[in-house]
């Protein structure tokens, strides 16, 4: 493999060296014999071993899912800590996409069924309750934090951000919530708990499920909390007071989402309130995110996932019969949630490698650091949408947003 490898990447990496001039050394062969350095560096920061052949036009004509997939086959082995692993991947990326920033980006559509959307679910969240548990908290909350100050650890923001949507949707004792893609049932028994809601959780997600199931029952609020394993567009007993959709509507398509919204109205009160708290694309004509990432997270991640700009996701909502009250943007706050998680993820991996295959490990660690890099560069965003139906006097209703931060 040595003379092949060395021919095909001799003329790239002097270009590179010369263009860019990385902190990188490439190696192959055995015991990583041979190797060629893309800058000036005494000491590289990143080393990428190749493993296969095969991993040469994935390298040479670099995008960050061409970069992931020969990281995760196990086509090439990468030393160096995942931010600056993270870092020359996206310089990599650039050098082979210059018009990546003029042409826009990419919006694919995907086909959404209750099947194929629940064999998503199930390929996303039914890794194994315990992998999750590892890096995401005590909570075991997959969504966006809430950091008030900026200093909390991750268990406290991730109950910061549930009171802060509590408290957003006016939840009073005894009334109804439905909490579409509950998880792993944190929000639903914070509501029951702290604010004496009837809630009814649901996910597509089996795993979730059950575990969702025995922490309700271990918190003896089998009475207040409903988990169901069940479809939202399923839910038909309204009417409900309060509505809650955290980290769910990505998988619900671009050509679903006036739908989704109206179904949610249909389940709600006149009076009712809405938050929906999910993920959006930073591209006006929701395209995924730069340089191949969407692509990557497509294939391995988030399969038919799809990110609205916040400009659809208002105009959605509006023709689905919902008002949107207030807007907020988390997108600082996600940056940091994910940090933690790809640190955390770091630390434990001891712990992590044998939940899962050596490929899915691998898959995880780039996509945590990565999403961190999304966020922190205004790849993507997270808004929280409080929303009530349309069409509704206003009257009743606080002045001021004094009261969401009781």
């Amino acid at each position: 493999m040595g003379s092949i490898v060395e021919r095909a990447l001799l003329p790239w990496a002097q270009r590179m060296k010369t263009q860019v001039n990385l902190p990188v050394r490439l190696s192959w062969g055995a015991g990583g014999g041979s190797s060629l350095a893309l800058g000036d560096f005494e000491q590289p920061m990143v080393e990428i071993r190749v493993r296969d052949a095969s991993a040469l036009p994935l390298l040479i004509d670099p995008g960050l899912d061409t970069l992931g997939q020969a990281y995760v086959e196990g086509l090439v082995d990468v030393d160096g800590s995942v931010s600056d692993i993270l870092a020359v991947a996206h310089r990599l990326a650039e050098t082979a996409q210059p018009e990546a920033g003029v042409l826009g980006r990419i919006r694919r559509h995907f086909a959404h069924t209750r099947a194929s959307d629940s064999e998503a679910i199930q390929y996303h969240y039914d890794v194994s309750n315990a992998f999750y548990a590892q890096w995401l908290g005590e909570g075991m909350v997959y969504s966006c934090a809430y950091f008030e100050n900026g200093d909390e650890t991750l268990d406290e923001a991730q109950l910061k951000k549930i009171d802060h949507i509590l408290r957003k949707i006016r939840l009073q004792p005894g009334q109804r919530l439905l909490d579409i893609g509950c998880g792993w049932g944190a929000l639903v028994l914070r509501a029951a708990q702290r604010f004496g809601a009837q809630c009814v959780g649901v996910t597509l997600s089996q795993n979730q499920f059950d575990l969702a199931r025995e922490r309700v029952k271990a918190a003896g609020l089998q009475d207040r909390v409903d988990i169901r394993l069940q479809d939202y567009r399923d839910v038909q007993d309204a009417p409900f007071d309060r509505i809650t959709s955290v980290g769910m509507f990505e998988h619900v398509g671009l050509e679903h989402l006036v739908g989704y919204f109206g179904h949610i109205r249909r389940l709600l009160k006149p009076d009712g309130w809405v938050m929906n708290h999910g993920i959006t694309s930073t591209d006006a004509f929701d395209g995924e995110t730069s340089l191949g990432g969407g692509h990557f997270i497509d294939r391995y991640v988030f399969p038919r996932g799809e990110l609205p700009h916040i400009s659809t996701v208002l105009r959605t909502l509006q023709e689905g019969g919902l008002e949107a009250f207030d807007v907020e943007n988390l997108r600082r706050h996600y940056q940091r949630t994910t940090q933690l998680w790809s640190a955390a993820f770091e630390a434990h991996s001891a712990g992590i490698r044998p939940l899962v295959d050596e490929k899915r490990w691998r898959i995880w660690r780039i996509y945590l650091a990565g999403c961190a890099w999304a966020f922190e560069n205004d790849e993507v965003a997270l808004y929280q949408v409080l929303c009530r139906p349309s069409g509704q006097a206003a009257t009743g209703l606080p002045w001021s947003r004094n009261w969401m931060y009781g």
